[in-house]
């Protein structure tokens, strides 16, 4: 930290500054800034410091910053981001907050407002939140349900979807250039990693980058690279009046930022499952492929995952005091992330009520490449052909034969491109017809994959009572769609049976078993 910025410290940490009713200030420091807590108020100031990747050491790089992060979280937190704001030194020589930051004048340093004076530095006034309001703090109690990592997904596709295109970033070369730089940090970190670990990466993300190189540049071409985030990990998103939003986005690197949307959301998928939480990743992933239907990315998302899990090995080897263990365990995801994992195709059908969107979820974490299993949901899909959400409600005459015959064809598409990506799929759907389920089969024959069809049986009041009893879900099944469906006949049954009339962890269990899972 530069002196000169000692006066502005104290300043920022003295209750005083902030007027009546604040009797205390908390401090959070990165290495590359500080944030005061005061009051309902946050107020970061970057450290006059210096890496490859940013320079803040100038008074107007760092009023430049503010500006520029001001700007660009609220894209995604307009509530939680309210002003820069100058901070003066008066003709008395005391510090003092200038009223409106406003700059006039060809010298930077001479403001308007309520206080006239040099201008000493610039913070960024954020609205202040719950530190347990913060996603890895309620991961930690236990509060990643399912409407909340739905909303989240949510909130990132609807980012990514504005986000402005940047078709002069990313691509292959810049993924290249990603590997290159985690290659020189690991090396230099002086971390006690294993033997061979970095060689063993450097060789795996050289190779991966050689298969999905031309992907990448397709999708750079087709306006995937934007100006995203950046830094998305659960640190760096809060819940706020319930929702969540991202914030602390990168402003300071293009190279950082303008990036592909699926290796923005990498970094929250790789973090997840480091805290231990791979069901939490998949939900998230397959939700967000719900939503945005960028599933032709799927291919490159174990480079993004490794990639992002390097990058956290070497930052945290970096950090003084930080557990040495923790970067090579890093070390170890990134490498795990690019091990080859055969693909296959696993299809769970049976009658309205038996819990067959219940299983696939349990099961899509253990199947395949990390964050697993691509969840093809049949009521999802039929939703988003009419170009509606999830939830939506459907009409009567959306069940029609021929719509019908629609969504599992779509099924098959998306399942055979999944399984060409080198993921598992998991297919979700009623399949009472003979020719839905051997069309599923077709798709693992044609893919050369493994293929295993179980069958989800419950007793029929049991159906009943468990589709009456759902909220907020896609399925649009009723008791009485119940009943009709077991007025069909589903012919002749070569998928594994599996008793589903008991509690979801017993039938969850007997549907690992089946698939050799337990």
């Amino acid at each position: 930290m530069a002196d000169e910025q000692n006066d502005t410290i104290a300043f920022l940490s003295d209750p005083a500054t902030y007027g009546a009713g604040v009797d205390r200030v908390e401090r959070i420091e990165t290495h590359i800034s500080l944030v005061f807590l005061a009051g309902e108020r946050a107020y970061k100031l970057k450290r006059a410091v210096a890496f490859p990747y940013l320079d803040f050491t100038t008074l107007e790089r760092r009023r430049a910053a503010c500006a520029a992060e001001l700007a660009l979280n609220r894209r995604t937190a307009p509530r939680l981001y309210l002003e820069t704001r100058a901070i003066v030194r008066r003709s008395d020589g005391h510090l003092a907050w200038n009223g409106d930051g406003t700059v006039v004048g060809a010298v930077v340093g001479t403001v308007v407002g309520t206080v006239v004076g040099t201008v000493v530095d610039w913070v960024v006034v954020m609205r202040r939140f719950a530190q347990e309001q913060r996603l890895d703090a309620i991961a930690r109690a236990g509060g990643l349900d399912p409407p909340l990592l739905h909303a989240l997904a949510a909130h990132i596709a609807d980012f990514h979807a504005t986000a402005e295109a940047q078709p002069e970033c990313g691509g292959a070369s810049a993924l290249a250039a990603v590997v290159a730089e985690n290659d020189g940090c690991l090396r230099s970190s002086g971390a006690p990693f294993a033997p061979g670990r970095i060689d063993q990466l450097q060789a795996q993300s050289a190779a991966w980058l050689g298969r999905v190189g031309p992907l990448l540049d397709r999708r750079r071409a087709g306006g995937k690279v934007r100006r995203c985030h950046g830094d998305l990990h659960s640190r760096n998103i809060c819940l706020l009046d319930g929702q969540p939003l991202l914030f602390d986005c990168i402003e300071f690197s293009d190279a950082f930022a303008a990036i592909d949307v699926l290796y923005d959301l990498a970094f929250l998928l790789m973090d997840l499952a480091h805290q231990g939480r791979p069901a939490a990743a998949n939900l998230v992933l397959n939700r967000y492929l719900d939503l945005t239907g960028d599933e032709d990315g799927l291919a490159a998302m174990p480079l993004f995952v490794s990639l992002r899990a390097a990058i956290r090995a070497h930052v945290t080897a970096g950090v003084v005091g930080a557990a040495a263990g923790e970067a090579a365990t890093y070390l170890d995801e990134a490498c795990a992330a690019l091990r080859p994992v055969p693909a296959r195709l696993v299809a769970i059908g049976g009658l309205s009520g038996t819990g067959k969107s219940t299983v696939a979820a349990a099961l899509a974490p253990q199947l395949g490449a990390p964050p697993g299993a691509r969840v093809l949901r049949s009521d999802v899909i039929r939703k988003r052909l009419l170009g509606l959400d999830p939830e939506a409600r459907l009409p009567e005459h959306a069940y029609a034969a021929a719509v019908t015959e629609r969504v599992y064809g779509a099924l098959c598409e998306r399942a055979a491109a999944t399984l060409r990506a080198g993921y598992c799929a998991i297919v979700d759907a009623v399949s009472l017809r003979p020719e839905e389920r051997r069309a599923f089969a077709d798709v693992a024959r044609a893919a050369g994959v493994p293929f295993a069809g179980l069958w989800l049986e419950a007793p029929a009041s049991a159906l009943s009572a468990r589709v009456d009893a759902r909220r907020h879900d896609a399925s649009d099944a009723t008791a009485a769609i119940v009943a009709r469906q077991l007025e069909i006949d589903p012919g002749a049954l070569d998928w594994r049976p599996i008793d589903a009339g008991g509690a979801p962890a017993d039938t969850l269990g007997r549907a690992r078993r089946a698939l050799g899972l337990a």
